[in-house]
């Protein structure tokens, strides 16, 4: 069944469980070009900052994907039904440069509606999204010194604010 279009303002996802326990992929690139790549996130957010919508995804500079997150201006979030957790743990603890992860996995990328990096096939919910802004977290910035112990290398994400361009789903 193909996912048709939702408009941003009837779009009300559960966001806590989508993220925490329902996962999502997080994809960037062009599918045009063939070169993108997909991780499993379970951090971020979605709501309103400067008067648009938006999706807040948070990539470590060593994953592969946060690459692809810097060179181009879209991404899009994509959410499975449970029958495509083991996927989502494949692409979450595997890497794109170590090989094609993504063809063994299951999930089949498509092209978007909007923006040039892919949805999938097999998606329940596709949001498309354009690089509005990015920031690296600043430890210096914590309030509660526990959230450090999420970091034990140093290697603290980079923020990426995307406007919300399309909101696609079942």
């Amino acid at each position: 069944m193909p996912l048709k279009p939702i408009a941003v303002t009837d779009f009300s996802p559960r966001i806590f469980n989508l993220f925490d326990e329902q996962w999502l992929l997080l994809a960037c690139g062009d599918f045009s070009k063939k070169h993108f790549n997909a991780m499993t996130i379970s951090w971020g957010s979605m709501g309103i900052i400067w008067n648009r919508p938006f999706v807040q995804v948070v990539v470590r500079p060593g994953r592969y994907t946060f690459e692809f997150m810097n060179q181009y201006d879209t991404f899009t979030v994509s959410a499975f039904p449970e029958d495509y957790r083991d996927a989502l743990n494949t692409l979450g603890s595997l890497s794109g440069r170590d090989g094609d992860k993504i063809t063994g996995s299951g999930v089949t990328p498509v092209a978007s509606r909007v923006v040039a990096s892919p949805g999938f096939a097999e998606a329940e919910l596709v949001v498309e999204c354009r690089k509005v802004f990015w920031q690296d977290i600043d430890n210096r910035h914590f309030v509660d010194t526990g959230i450090e112990k999420h970091y034990p290398e140093k290697d603290y994400h980079r923020m990426f604010f995307g406007e919300v361009v399309g909101v696609f789903g079942k």
